[in-house]
């Protein structure tokens, strides 16, 4: 059971950082590591992520194919390091939230904020997004789910529908398979779909998101 909402949620929920179990590392791995990432990053923002291959990353990065292969599997996998940054802001300023929050907020409240804090994310981080969910797709069906970074928004989501539970805002027996309902709906190749081929906009795609969470309210 799950009891202070500013302790807990942080201990619920362990950084994207602490989810991908990065090892320490020798000197020449790390500077390796530094001139991947700086390379990679450069060919991102010019060309976009979509456009770039492993074989120019490796040539811009001065280092051989092998090297970069065993750092990072693929250019999901490079896409995540790279995220790592922004998204522990994204990771801080949720939390923050959510204990500020937590003596005048319903949990669902808190839900709420949280899901509008992640479409704008999930909106400005779509290209990037896209390229680590086309990777899962192609090496296991459903394996982007295993990721560090769906882990920790399920946390976050579980976490508030627990909180939910135990001040009676829902009814619903398992927070687990609500979490993952949800995030579904902000998945990014719903997400392109919708803002690509429905023309939503955000606003829309954030009010049916709202209406999706009150649905599991209890009657008044």
């Amino acid at each position: 059971m799950l009891h202070s909402p500013d302790v807990t949620a942080q201990a619920a929920c362990p950084s994207l950082t602490d989810l991908a179990c990065q090892t320490h590392e020798r000197a020449d791995a790390a500077a390796n590591r530094q001139h991947i990432l700086a390379a990679a990053r450069q060919l991102f923002d010019a060309r976009g992520v979509e456009q770039v291959t492993m074989d120019e990353i490796a040539r811009a990065a001065g280092v051989g194919k092998g090297t970069l292969y065993r750092r990072y599997a693929d250019k999901a996998a490079l896409c995540v390091a790279l995220m790592d940054a922004c998204f522990v802001e994204f990771e801080r300023a949720a939390l923050d939230e959510i204990a500020a929050t937590s003596a005048s907020r319903s949990a669902i409240g808190q839900l709420h904020a949280f899901l509008d804090r992640l479409i704008q994310w999930t909106e400005e981080h779509t290209p990037w997004l896209g390229v680590i969910a086309d990777q899962s797709i192609g090496a296991r069906r459903g394996s982007g789910r295993c990721g560090p970074i769906y882990r920790w928004l399920h946390g976050v989501v579980a976490y508030l529908l627990h909180q939910a539970i135990a001040n009676d805002e829902v009814r619903i027996d398992d927070a687990v398979y609500v979490a993952d309902v949800i995030l579904s709906a902000v998945n990014v190749d719903l997400y392109v779909f919708q803002r690509q081929e429905r023309h939503y906009t955000q606003d829309q795609i954030r009010a049916g998101l709202h209406q999706l969470v009150e649905g599991l309210g209890r009657p008044s």
